[in-house]
């Protein structure tokens, strides 16, 4: 755990999240600040700074975050109309927490996969 990461003290449970599912190895909560009608972040329970570092780190860690975030979108509703999961890795990408987490967003169209584009 590293102290400073906001997502670690949302797994140490020192600051609150609205959890939506969790398992041994992942935790899964809504997002404070949604960009879709479901928005719910996927982490490792391990600190990883992106999904580079954890593929190479821990390849089933990895896969515990692609498993949870489908059970996310089932858990949701989310599979019939689909869904989309992103990682942002690094500055340009929006990365602003540097412990990997993916974006289960879902719930309307979700238009292009880059604004302005």
């Amino acid at each position: 755990m590293d102290n400073s990461c906001l997502f670690c003290r949302i797994v140490a449970g020192e600051i609150p999240a609205t959890v939506v599912h969790r398992t041994e190895t992942t935790i899964a909560f809504r997002d404070i600040d949604p960009k879709a009608p479901t928005h719910v972040l996927v982490i490792p329970v391990g600190h990883y700074a992106d999904v580079v570092t954890l593929a190479a780190a821990d390849p089933a860690a990895a896969a515990d975050v692609l498993a949870a975030a489908a059970a996310v979108a089932e858990i949701e509703g989310l599979t019939g109309d689909g869904f989309r999961i992103i990682f942002n890795t690094g500055e340009y990408a929006g990365q602003e927490v540097f412990h990997v987490h993916a974006h289960v967003l879902g719930g309307a169209p979700l238009g292009p996969m880059l604004a302005g584009r």
